[in-house]
């Protein structure tokens, strides 16, 4: 499956997009839209680099989702995954509850997995969770 022009609307909602490095909430480097790769507190990029930072970054998302999920998905449920990969990460989807819950077939557990990831760091973060419940209402077919 392949990410659509909805699943981009709901990363680009949560992502920020600063063409400065900046540290995220876990003190990470950043520039563009969340990207992370090679990023130093001296990268700078142009809007055309990180939008095309975006679609490198989101391509390595849709290939995990696309790898690790064995049962069938709607384009909503893949949006939704695929987001939670772009922000979460590959591996902690690869490892997550979330997942299993999704290749036993318990489309409904593994939604209400979506919560569980809104924390940084052990700390909730207020836009974590709206971002969870974005994705989770996605996955629901409600986005």
């Amino acid at each position: 499956m392949q990410y659509t022009l909805s699943g981009l609307h709901l990363t680009e909602q949560f992502e920020s997009c600063r063409l400065k490095a900046y540290p995220d909430s876990k003190g990470v480097w950043t520039c563009g839209w969340g990207h992370t790769s090679g990023v130093t507190p001296t990268t700078t990029c142009t809007q055309q680099q990180a939008d095309a930072w975006l679609m490198e970054d989101v391509q390595v998302a849709v290939r995990a989702v696309n790898a690790y999920v064995k049962v069938t998905l709607t384009q909503d449920e893949f949006n939704a995954l695929t987001d939670f990969c772009f922000n979460a990460g590959c591996h902690a989807f690869f490892c997550s509850t979330m997942l299993t819950l999704l290749n036993q077939g318990n489309y409904s557990a593994a939604a209400a997995q979506f919560i569980r990831w809104d924390k940084c760091g052990g700390v909730e973060l207020a836009g974590l969770l709206r971002r969870r419940q974005a994705e989770m209402q996605e996955f629901m077919g409600h986005g």
